[in-house]
């Protein structure tokens, strides 16, 4: 088979066994350098996305895909509003809801938190929290019944269980010179839920939707309607054109007297960026390592372009061109490149497909919890290898590697025949 002149020196000075053992050594050490690299920006990233997915999923099984209110003041007809909304395209689930801010007390315990008033007949249309029941369900809730489901996280900071009373304080507007007056209610706990996410497991508490209305005086008002797309990336652009078809359909025109809708990349666009820059950070600096490694092939070329001194003379003598003898140096270090990248990145994907195994045989053996459940509230490392992480982590080290072949090339392209050979 045919194979241009430096390719196949470049390739035999790869294969040929050293004089110089040392040099050996310095190969040996960059490939692995890059294969360590690979291999642990492969595992970190995969991991970083199986936390954003579980993180992700955890949010939106709690929070719905958009919300949709009248900017005019509460909802009123919002029997009649979910019903043309479960009609639109792609809306999967419609639910009203009222919330609002209250504090939660026993005896001396007291924490605040957000309360949703829902109907429990519909709520798993938005929601996860009917599957996450840890004690009792959310049919437990009746309207008048004076019921409250909470978060066991939140009952464990107030001490209390299903079918204990707690005592809810809300805010209520007076016409005294304070302006609010706090109203108390006993409400019994007819239930608790484990969604996983300790900002909702410890601040979030339910009720019935009428419960909700009475205690905070909103003539039978929700505060809006939470939806549930089929696609959850596509709520964006399906709030946008469910808002304008909602004021057509009422006649009322767009902006200060008409609908909007709040989509959950919005809600959470300051938590999403800051887990994108943590991972672009992570990369910039295990990518660091692959750069050392790469650039050991400097020091490699160098020496071997030393070793091969009289080589490259009578190649020079012979007539290859100077483009053609730096050629053979980049093979040669693209060579070790090319080998490190490959088997980092078939390693890196292996561990990345092994860290919850791996990690649960260390937990065993060292008898300690890598990632503790009351801190976490995830069993295990959660893992999502992703193709183009892959591809990109093992484009950037090949790259380095190219770039590290430069000017050991350069500089035996550089030599002088003469006086390479003139001590031979």
């Amino acid at each position: 088979m045919f194979q241009p002149l430096p390719v196949f020196v470049g390739l035999r000075y790869t294969r040929a066994r050293r004089r110089n053992h040392f040099i050996s050594f310095t190969s040996a050490t960059a490939i692995l350098g890059i294969i360590l690299g690979v291999v642990v920006l492969i595992a970190v990233l995969s991991v970083m996305n199986g936390f954003e997915r579980e993180l992700r999923d955890r949010i939106l099984g709690v929070a719905a895909h958009a919300t949709v209110f009248d900017t005019a003041g509460p909802v009123t007809d919002w029997r009649a509003l979910s019903e043309r909304l479960r009609q639109r395209p792609h809306v999967a689930g419609a639910a009203p809801f009222i919330r609002a801010a209250a504090m939660v007390a026993n005896d001396l315990r007291v924490n605040g938190v957000v309360i949703h008033g829902i109907l429990p007949e519909i709520e798993d249309q938005v929601s996860i929290v009917g599957g996450r029941m840890r004690e009792g369900r959310l049919a437990d809730l009746k309207p008048g019944g004076a019921g409250i489901v909470i978060g066991r996280a939140l009952a464990g900071k107030l001490g209390v269980g299903t079918g204990d009373r707690i005592t809810l304080i809300a805010p209520q507007p007076s016409g005294g010179p304070d302006g609010v007056t706090p109203e108390l209610r006993r409400f019994t706990v007819a239930g608790l839920f484990d969604v996983g996410m300790y900002e909702y497991d410890s601040s979030l508490a339910m009720m019935h939707l009428a419960d909700a209305a009475e205690l905070f005086r909103t003539d039978g008002a929700a505060s809006g309607i939470r939806l549930r797309y089929d696609d959850a990336w596509a709520a964006p652009a399906l709030s946008r054109e469910l808002v304008v078809a909602l004021d057509a359909a009422s006649g009322r025109g767009s902006g200060a007297a008409g609908y909007a809708a709040i989509d959950w990349t919005q809600f959470y666009v300051n938590f999403f960026k800051a887990l994108k820059s943590q991972k672009t950070m992570m990369f910039v600096i295990v990518m660091l390592i692959v750069a050392v490694a790469a650039f050991n092939i400097v020091s490699t070329l160098v020496m071997v372009v030393n070793e091969k001194r009289a080589d490259i003379a009578v190649l020079r003598t012979l007539g290859l061109s100077p483009a053609r003898v730096m050629a053979v140096f980049v093979v040669h270090g693209l060579v070790i490149g090319a080998a490190g990248t490959l088997a980092g990145g078939l390693a890196g994907v292996w561990l990345a497909g092994h860290v919850p195994s791996i990690a649960g045989f260390l937990e065993r053996r060292l008898g300690i919890q890598l990632l503790p459940a009351d801190v976490y509230f995830l069993s295990e490392l959660p893992v999502d290898i992703h193709a183009g992480d892959v591809i990109a982590v093992c484009g950037m080290a090949f790259g380095l590697c190219l770039l590290a072949t430069i000017y050991p090339a350069w500089r035996a392209a550089r030599m002088p025949p003469a006086e390479a050979l003139r001590y031979e």
